[in-house]
Order: structure tokens, then sequence, then C-alpha cells
């Protein structure tokens, strides 16, 4: 059985093969820059190679996908997964031979790196009985082997290095050929690029990058000018799996493609200028709101009137014994304060002079709590805790019996939506009981819960949060 494939022609139409058992023992190498066609010579190698052995592609730009529509490549979306389940899924590819294109176009650019990173070495640390022949691609390798840190963190380069360096330098032992193409010769790292023995160069223009291309496939210097003058589609092949010289080849015609391909130039519309402003700002307020303004100041008459009943003597108090139906009138003051828009954001004490305004107006009876009771009280309506049953409540409020009035509110809607099998409570009503706008106070309050064990967090590499109580889930059990 042949293990070639023709990855294109040359100029007199000659076939230029590519030895696929030989490549898994040599690696490849993929420079040229953006327009040269790279990723239609990746599509061409990985299409007339899907019959013939395992395929995993990094694809960070999302231009690979489209393998799973006519070569049957599992598509795993890196931003619905935690890391854990990344881990899982890379072992589990080896353990099953799958053919992967793990798409990562949905993340930052960080994210895409540490995900790629832990993808990479789960395929890495795969069991010895697991190691069975895979071609490896991956797609832009300059961000997954960046020759200096540039934008990112160090943490992260180093993440991603060491699990390219793996890829390149010792993943042949583990059955993994590292297949890396890059715009840019001079921005990866030249460890992960001196492993690799085959080399497709495309057109470049920058002198460094062709003076380094020209070097691996054994030019001179002054023949580097003939990479520059390279048309789209066209590289130059060297390598044991390739040609034993520099070949100049056509990359042939792929099945596949990009799902949202390049348009080519279209008219522009034919709308007078002031028609097309009106399109733009048509109901643009109603598109950006402004935020809520705040509560009217209340009337002088009220409060004249609240100092005149403040002033009168009271009736004589009755005891939270005595009367059930007061102890339920003071709770629905509490409730209704509560609901009230941008109530969270008010001051405790003036929350307080307003609840016990409104307990002598409506003549409760009942001696108002004091202001440290007022606010746990106030905090545990804010967090509609009454849509639980009563153990649930009674459970919620023990977890909580160590927290400070001013979290107290959030941690309670936290574990309400735990309570109620939601993977993280709903942010706008998180920031509502917080009583802050600011993504950033949310976010530090979620790492102090986290820090004090009443939380555990997990984020995903899309931007998804899963947040747990602990003792909760076993009590509910």
């Amino acid at each position: 059985m042949s293990h070639d494939i023709v990855i294109g022609h040359e100029a007199s139409g000659a076939a230029v093969p590519i030895d696929i058992e030989e490549l898994l023992a040599s690696r490849l190498l993929v420079q040229g820059n953006s327009g040269s066609g790279k990723s239609h010579l990746l599509r061409r190698l990985l299409e007339e190679s899907a019959k013939l052995v395992q395929q995993v592609v990094i694809d960070p730009e999302g231009d690979f996908v489209s393998l799973t529509d006519h070569f049957g490549h599992v598509l795993i979306d890196g931003a619905s997964y935690a890391p854990a389940e990344i881990e899982a899924l890379g072992a589990r590819i080896r353990a099953h031979r799958a053919s992967v294109v793990l798409a990562l176009e949905g993340l930052e650019v960080e994210q895409q790196i540490r995900c790629a990173a832990q993808f990479l070495n789960a395929l890495f640390d795969a069991p010895r009985e697991h190691w069975f022949p895979a071609l490896v691609v991956v797609d832009e390798a300059q961000l997954f082997a960046p020759a200096v840190a540039g934008e990112i963190s160090e943490d992260t380069r180093r993440l991603t290095l060491s699990a390219m360096t793996n890829l390149m330098c010792r993943g042949r032992k583990r059955g993994l050929a590292g297949i890396v193409a890059t715009q840019r010769l001079a921005k990866l790292a030249k460890n992960v690029a001196a492993e690799a023995s085959n080399f497709l160069m495309g057109r470049t223009f920058l002198d460094i990058d062709m003076a380094r291309a020209a070097d691996l496939l054994g030019m001179e210097r002054r023949q580097a000018e003939r990479i520059r003058d390279l048309e789209r589609g066209h590289f130059l092949g060297l390598g044991p799996a390739i040609s034993r010289r520099p070949v100049a080849v056509k990359i042939g015609p792929v099945q596949s493609g990009p799902r949202t391909a390049a348009a080519g130039l279209l008219p522009l519309p034919e709308v007078k200028a002031e028609d097309m402003e009106a399109l733009l700002h048509e109901e643009l307020a109603a598109a950006t709101p402004p935020p809520p303004p705040p509560p009217p100041p209340r009337p002088a008459e009220e409060l004249v009137s609240d100092i005149a009943e403040f002033a009168r003597a009271p009736d004589p108090p009755q005891t939270l014994e005595s009367s059930a139906d007061a102890r339920d009138a003071m709770d629905a003051v509490l409730t209704a304060m509560a609901r009230e828009a941008n109530a969270t954001f008010r001051s405790p004490s003036r929350l307080y002079q307003d609840f016990a305004t409104r307990v002598r107006q409506q003549k409760i009876g009942l001696v108002p709590p004091d202001l440290n009771e007022f606010r746990r009280r106030f905090s545990i309506a804010s967090a509609d805790l009454d849509r639980l049953d009563r153990a649930t409540r009674a459970t919620i409020l023990q977890l909580a019996g160590d927290l400070s009035d001013d979290v107290l509110a959030p941690f309670l809607v936290i574990a309400r939506a735990a309570a109620e099998g939601l993977d993280a409570p709903d942010e706008e009503e998180l920031a509502r009981v917080y009583g802050s706008s600011s993504p950033g106070r949310i976010r530090r309050l979620l790492e102090h819960f986290e820090k004090t064990g009443h939380i555990v967090v997990r984020t995903e590499f899309g931007g998804g949060r899963r947040i747990f109580v602990p003792g909760l889930a076993d009590i509910l059990a």
C-alpha cells in the first residue's frame, strides 16, 4: 500500500508527492505571508491524507471546520469546555483515534493559547498503549510558539512553549507528527522551527524571513529573492518526505473550503448620504438605553408629616410573640422595599430611616429592629429566598452565618441559584443586590467568596462560569 499523497504539481506538470509515513517521522514547517495560500496548502494535505492517518487540527481562525462536513472530523468548540474537559477530550482522542478540529475562534488570544497548550499536553501525556500515529496541524503557530512574550503573560508563554516543544521535539516517539504553519518565521520560536525536517515556503517579503527561509531550504542568500516572487498557492518544498532538492510546487485543488469564504469586490449600496445616516441612527437610543434615573426626592409635605408623626408619643409597642400579623406586616414592608428599583444602591442608614418611617405610618406597632438586624433581614429579602422551601432556606442561612452584612445578599443569591440547579446566578441580579454596576467589584467579590471557602468557581475557556456552594449540594441531595 502506497503512503504517498500528491500535494501539487511542478511547472512541468510532474506530480509532487509527500510520503506520509516519512512525514510522521520528520515533521513539517509551512511558512507564508497572509494571502500566500498557506491555509489552502494545509487543507490539501489534510484532505489527501484523511483516509491514511488520524488528524488533529488546532484551528485558531475557524478555517478548517468544514472538514467535519466532508471527511467526518469531529468539531470541538474550545469556548464551550472547561480546562479539565479539554484535557479529558485530548486523552479520549488518542484512545479512540478520532480525527478532530479544535476550533478556537470564539476565544480571546490568551485563552486560545492556554486552551491549545492544555489540549496538546493531554495528547502528549496519553498512556503508551494509545501512542497511535497522528498528524497534529497547528495553524498560526507564531501564536502558540512565540519568539517573545509580546502581549501575553510570561506564564502563558512558558506553558504554550512547553507544549509546542514537546510536540515537535519529543512527539515522534509518541506517534505525534507536528505540522506547524506560520506567517512569519521571525516570530516563531527557533527551538520549535528547528525540529522540522520538511519545509514548504511560500511568498514572504521581509528580508529577515526570506533569509531564514533560504537557509532552511539550503539556498544561497542571493537566491532568497525567489521567495518574494512566488505567486499565491506556489511553494518551495524540501525534505525527506518531499524532495531531496528544493522543488517548486503549485498546490492542487481542494474539496472543502472555509465556511466564511472571503467575497470579492461588491458595488456599494446606492443610498443617499442622509438616508444612510438615518439608517445608522434609527432607534439608536432604544439600542443603548440610559441607566435608570435615581429615585425622585420625597415631597416636602411628606417629610413634614413624617417629622410630626415621629414627634408624637408612640403607642405602647407589642412584642413579637403578641402579634404574628404585625410581624408579617413588617416583613411585607421589608420585601416591598427590597423590590424597589435602585433600593440596594442606597446607604443602609437611609434605608433604615425609610423602613422605620413606613413601619410607623402603617401603625404596625412593633419596635423596628436595630440597624444591624435590619441590614441582615434586608439582605435576605433582597435575595428573594422565599422562592425556596423552608428547609433549603434554613440550610443556606446556616452556611452564610459567618458572613458580614455587606456581602450577605450576593452570597444568598449565589446559593439560591445553586439550589435551583443553575450554573451561576444572573449577573445583573448579583450586581443589583450588591449595589454595584462594576464588573470588577463583582469579580473581586467572587474571589473573596472563593478564598473564604464559601463557593467554588469553575471558569470555562469561553468565559462561561459555574459556581458551586460546598455543603449545599450534599444536603440537597
